[in-house]
């Protein structure tokens, strides 16, 4: 989703009466990472020891164009070609996004052949697949004989007739051997011209660049790549190259074809430059789902924005089929752009997947986390957690296990404040652009969002919500992006206090399970309570239940506004504080045990 082009100020970033860098003495706006450490390739994984190469298309064509076949093979010297001396991987799983095959004792393979389709082999624990020059993993093989019909991008060129066979080249690798993973998952790229390009490289990538933790598992940057112009595909792929680890790319909504009449194309030049908009792959013991949930288009003629949340039959089969080959005691990480259900748009059908009954039925029983992006927005559910709108559009009464929307490597489409690295860009919740990270042991998993620029101790904004904001609010609601500061936002007259004000925390990770606690001047800590219960209720929507740190910033600079969100904890103020200056310290403490601490100073006037 994107709303209307968002305004992005060039106002000074420093610290500013009515903006987010209030509540964190300035620690939001610090520049962007500094370049990678040295290190030592056969440890880390890093990008100079990269596996680079290629998947064997041995040419044909094949005598048997109703079957593809081949082998999956430990490419012992690396050149992408399976010599005499190279055995086949028996009990690999290879697809043709219908079926899924097992690799016999030689490590062959073969599947039923249809004229669109993408064969690709998902990487078994203890492997890697290879990389190209940009860190993008090779797994596949598209074969559309007659290539694409006429689009704007291109497309895919025609494949031909079936070739003789398709091997997929291995690496042996303890990175995805070992039971401890971290698997990065990025939101929302969303680059729409070169400018944005630049400030998702000064930004998420130059973090990334700066760690090596992931290079096992890799990257998943789970839709919206690009915003419609598929043309900066190469310039946007290309900031995989600054990686530690391979990168994986799945279709959003502004990743369409949006000139294909029907669903079979829609995301030709998708694949032409990324990969397949479906596919599977192991590390440790966390078999990582990648699923396409963007329906296009959903009538005649097709009309960009015609989309919709939904998984095609083929698709499903293919999930029953991939899930079917997975042992019991792994994690499965069901990623997609459209999450199967968010609390941003939990009243939407359109942004929330149809089929979500029919993928809780296929993973009965099992261990799991969905991820999703899409929402530009940060959500942590657990469990147990409903929402009026789940059980009204789909029938759910309660989360089968967590679900996490990753919030947006663009943040709110790169608006806002910008001092030519990148734009402030506060997301629809109130948190920053960022990225996800799953912390994974064995079947367990911890997740952690790390915000741009910024490393893991920021979690969290802190802000009064008082009546005069709220009339502030109501006065401006129209204004967005160019209201008038809200003058000093950190002061409070006795009569506000009078009148219901709260300390708000924003914590961006913060789910059921957490808790917060102030200390007001030092004295006793006071457990905070959440807006949002999660309890089956509907959404909270408006300035009683909003961020007013992000509200500040996006009713003046531009951007959406952060009016609801199910991470946000509040406590009211004594009405009868003194005359003079406060601190608040807030502990915030999330579902794994893990503290956070942040402190306000604030004042208390006539």
């Amino acid at each position: 989703m994107r709303p209307n082009s968002p305004k992005r100020s060039a106002a000074p970033l420093g610290l500013a009466a009515g903006t987010l860098a209030l509540t964190v003495a300035g620690s939001l706006l610090s520049p962007a990472a500094t370049a990678a450490p040295a290190q030592d390739p056969s440890k880390t994984g890093s990008s100079a020891a990269a596996f680079r190469g290629s998947v064997e298309v041995v040419e044909g064509p094949d005598d048997d164009q109703q079957a593809i076949d081949g082998a999956v093979f430990d490419d012992k010297n690396r050149n992408s070609k399976q010599d005499a001396n190279e055995p086949g991987v028996p009990g690999a799983t290879v697809s043709n996004g219908r079926d899924v095959a097992t690799t016999d004792g030689q490590g062959r393979y073969e599947l039923p052949a249809f004229d669109n389709m993408t064969v690709f082999v998902t990487q078994p624990r203890g492997y890697q697949v290879p990389v190209d020059e940009d860190n993008v993993a090779q797994f596949f093989y598209h074969h559309l004989p007659e290539g694409s019909p006429e689009l704007k991008f291109g497309g895919l060129e025609p494949t031909g007739a079936l070739p003789d066979a398709v091997n997929f080249p291995l690496a042996k690798s303890a990175l995805t051997q070992s039971p401890e993973q971290h698997c990065l998952i990025g939101g929302d790229i969303q680059t729409y011209d070169q400018e944005e390009v630049g400030f998702a490289k000064n930004g998420a990538f130059a973090d990334l660049a700066a760690r090596d933790d992931y290079a096992g598992c890799g990257a998943l940057f789970i839709g919206d790549v690009v915003g419609d112009d598929l043309s900066l595909y190469p310039q946007t792929r290309e900031l995989a190259g600054m990686l530690n680890g391979p990168a994986r790319f799945l279709p959003g909504n502004h990743d369409l074809d949006f000139d294909a009449t029907s669903g079979e194309h829609a995301f030709d030049t998708f694949k032409a430059n990324l990969g397949p908009d479906y596919y599977s792959y192991d590390a440790g013991k966390a078999h990582v789902v990648a699923l396409n949930t963007v329906e296009y288009p959903t009538k005649q003629p097709a009309a960009k924005g015609d989309y919709n949340g939904a998984l095609d039959e083929q698709q499903l089969e293919w999930l029953r089929n991939d899930i079917a080959k997975v042992p019991d005691n792994k994690l499965i990480v069901l990623a997609a752009h459209i999450p199967l259900l968010d609390y941003a748009d939990q009243g939407s059908a359109k942004h929330q997947v149809d089929q979500v009954a029919e993928i809780y039925e296929i993973l009965e029983g099992r261990e799991a986390v969905a991820v999703g992006g899409h929402t530009h927005s940060i959500e942590n559910m657990r469990a147990g957690d409903s929402l009026e709108g789940w059980d009204k559009l789909f029938g759910v009464k309660g989360l089968p296990f967590p679900h996490i929307t990753a919030g947006a490597i663009s943040g709110d489409w790169y608006s806002g404040r910008a001092d030519g690295t990148y734009p402030l860009a506060v997301q629809r919740d109130g948190g920053l652009p960022g990225v996800l990270t799953l912390d994974i042991k064995n079947n367990t998993f911890q997740e952690r969002f790390t915000v741009r620029g910024e490393d893991d101790s920021l979690q969290m904004a802190l802000g009064l919500n008082t009546p005069r904001y709220r009339d502030w609010y109501a006065a401006n609601l129209a204004k967005k992006g160019s209201a008038p500061e809200f003058t000093d936002p950190t002061a409070v007259s006795k009569s506000d206090l009078a009148g219901g004000t709260w300390l708000t925390t924003n914590f961006w990770m913060g789910s059921t399970g957490s808790t917060v606690k102030v200390q007001i001047d030092g004295g006793e800590a006071v457990e905070a309570e959440r807006t949002q219960k999660m309890q089956g209720e509907g959404q909270l929507v408006g300035a009683e239940w909003s961020d007013p740190v992000a509200v500040q910033e996006q009713l003046v600079n531009g951007g959406s506004l952060a009016d609801r969100m199910m991470h946000l904890w509040r406590l009211e103020l004594p009405s009868d504080l003194s005359v003079g200056e406060h601190t608040a310290k807030v502990i915030s403490t999330d579902v794994h045990g893990r503290e956070f601490t942040e402190s306000l100073s604030f004042q208390v006037t006539e």
